[in-house]
């Protein structure tokens, strides 16, 4: 079994090892809050703070900014983390000091907040405690292994699949060697870069709108046909919810993407929620409500 459950790694690990695994997390939470874009450009900013950390400023969902992030002790309920009116100042602070228009709490159009499970390694200060990755098996002679997984980050993500493989394949069966380096991630089985793959959408599908097609092109890649199904023109894809995300398409997330809620739909499989009217956010949340009923 392999244990990837972040936050609640320590608590899997003692339940399915009666005990005998040992607590390993240091939990660290880090915020980010959004404002109106700052400046124009597709490269980010990275601030150095007064206190030693690093803040940075990079280009959001094309209207937007996104500043970040913290590093704060968390020991609360991991199934309700939110961004602290401290931290939220904090980073409006920091980036006022660089921005020539400062950044003030009333400028936040969003924010959201996570926990970091980080690998404890007695590290003085949260900033400084390691990033990486760390394994602990738990291999009792007769039983099947359990693999932990404590830190790392969704940068590396490709490289600790594999290691975990090869630390699993000690006591398994399984192959070891590596092959996600050329592994496209779903949707993302085209050639020839983004810009000859919209065209593609664009010839396919002519009636969509220029903004939708090219955010559904970022948004499914290849998979934007499991959204559009036989849909000859704008009606196929059934109501437009709002700012052109149709019924299709949340049906696609409920159906492929395991979304139940309109905050799943509008802000943790896509960041719509920062565009879409209010209208739109009550309209989402009906169409699932009908689905689920």
């Amino acid at each position: 079994m392999i244990n990837a459950a972040g936050p609640w790694v320590d608590d899997i690990a003692a339940l399915a090892t009666a005990g005998r695994a040992k607590a390993h997390l240091r939990l660290v939470q880090g915020s980010h809050v959004v404002v109106r874009r700052k400046f124009e450009g597709a490269h980010a900013y990275i601030f150095q703070n007064g206190d030693g950390r690093i803040v940075f400023a990079i280009p959001y969902e094309d209207d937007f900014t996104l500043i970040g992030t913290t590093d704060r002790p968390f020991a609360g309920d991991r199934d309700a983390v939110a961004i602290s009116g401290e931290e939220r100042d904090y980073l409006c602070a920091a980036a006022s000091a660089y921005f020539s228009e400062p950044v003030g709490p009333a400028d936040v159009v969003s924010s959201y907040a996570g926990i970091r499970p980080l690998y404890e390694d007695n590290a003085a200060s949260d900033a400084t405690v390691t990033r990486d990755y760390v394994f602990a098996v738990d291999a009792p002679d007769g039983a099947p292994p359990l693999l932990s997984i404590f830190g790392g980050k969704i940068t590396t993500y490709r490289r600790l699949a594999e290691h975990a493989m090869e630390r699993l394949a000690r006591h398994l069966a399984v192959p070891a060697r590596p092959w996600t380096g050329d592994a496209p991630l779903p949707g993302g089985d085209f050639a020839g870069g983004f810009d000859a793959f919209l065209a593609e959408v664009r010839a396919l599908w002519p009636w969509l709108p220029a903004a939708t097609a090219r955010r559904m092109a970022r948004a499914y890649g290849t998979r934007i046909e499991r959204v559009i199904g036989e849909a000859r023109a704008p009606d196929g894809l059934g109501r437009d919810l709002g700012g052109g995300l149709s019924e299709a398409e949340v049906d696609y997330m409920r159906r492929e993407e395991m979304a139940q809620t309109s905050e799943d739909v509008l802000w943790r499989r896509s960041k719509l929620g920062l565009h879409l009217p209010q209208e739109a956010h009550e309209n989402v949340a009906a169409s699932l409500a009908a689905d689920f009923a």
